[in-house]
């Protein structure tokens, strides 16, 4: 896992708990569930991209690095989804 994986995770982890504050949610339920969407979601990315780094694409270290960094980006990008989820859920049961 890259540095930019890892601040990554630790940014989401730290976004996750200030939502569930502000919602009066639990937040280390919050901070779990968002960082195992992230880590799901970093390790099915970086299983198909390292394959394609591996059989399709040439071994550019700039191009190599770039896709490197691309199961980081769809991380934060499952993290988002799961966060809006989860903040129209507990603005619903709020509602009730």
């Amino acid at each position: 896992m890259l540095l930019l994986a890892k601040l990554a995770a630790l940014g989401i982890m730290i976004w996750f708990y200030k939502t569930a504050d502000e919602h009066n949610e639990p937040p280390f339920k919050w901070v779990v569930i968002g960082l195992i969407g992230y880590l799901i979601a970093w390790f099915m990315a970086d299983l198909i991209f390292d394959s394609l780094t591996t059989t399709k694409i040439a071994k550019s270290g700039a191009l190599s690095f770039v896709i490197g960094q691309l199961p980081a980006f769809a991380g934060i990008i499952a993290a988002i989804f799961i966060r809006k989820k989860m903040t129209s859920n507990a603005i619903a049961s709020k509602s009730e």
